[in-house]
This record gives C-alpha cells, structure tokens and sequence, in this order.
C-alpha cells in the first residue's frame, strides 16, 4: 500500500473543503451527500454521539450555523492506498478560549464522481469526531 499518492491527497482534499464549506453554511444536503450511507457510520461531537448515518441526517437537519470566524489552523491529510484516508483538523476562533480538533475518516464508497453536488471521487465520510481543548498553556 502506498500512503500519500499525490492525485488522492489532491482528491481528499477536495471532498474534506466541501465538507468544512459545507458545516461554515450549515448545508444539511451536502453534509448528507458527504456521508455513507449506512449504518456503520459514526459521529462523535462536541458534546453528542451518532451512530448511523439516518441520526447523522437528523442532526444536519437541526444544526445552527456555526460561528462564520472559525479559522483552521491546520490540515493534516494522510491516505492509505487509493481509498482510504483521515484528515485531522485543528481549528480556533478568535473570541474564544477553546480550541477545536476535528477527525475524519474518508472512505472511497460513494458514485465515481458529482462535481456539481460537490462530491468529489465517490469519497465519503464515514467516521468523525470533533473535541475542544482550553487554549490555556498547561502548567
């Protein structure tokens, strides 16, 4: 297995810009087409758990929009062959004390390819969790 082929970071890191796009505009139909569908998936949140993608749709269909001055901080992108990859995600924002790290695990599942849903090579979501951490140092 090769890690890291050049076109399937480029790939996954297509899918994970249409994700984060889609969390920033609260955008249930794209955070759903994101997502495999089954009933193996799983969502871990900041204070939440969803296991199957049918709970995973209820939650986008009740989120709030997040705060627009989140900022990723960095991205680190690592796949596994052709069809498997994590993408781990610090991100801030400015006004708070709380820091935010973000995991997904993509999977190449879905249809080849729906550029125009902002799907991108039949990459899904099919594990993610999100954590905060106090920004403060440790001492």
């Amino acid at each position: 297995m090769i890690v890291n082929m050049t076109h399937v970071v480029a790939e996954v890191a297509a899918a994970q810009a249409a994700y984060e796009k889609a969390l920033a505009e609260n955008d249930a139909f794209l955070l759903n087409a994101l997502t495999w569908e089954g009933p193996h998936t799983v969502r871990y949140g900041f204070d939440d758990m969803q296991y199957g993608s049918g709970e995973i749709r209820k939650l986008n269909a009740s989120r709030h929009p997040v705060n627009n001055r989140i900022m990723v901080a960095s991205t680190t992108i690592t796949t596994f062959g052709h069809d498997n990859a994590t993408v781990n995600t610090e991100f801030g924002c400015d006004d708070s004390e709380l820091y935010g790290r973000r995991t997904v695990v993509w999977a190449r599942v879905g249809p080849d390819s729906q550029p125009e849903a902002g799907l991108h090579g039949g990459w899904r979501v099919v594990a993610s969790h999100e954590s905060v951490v106090s920004r403060r140092p440790c001492i």
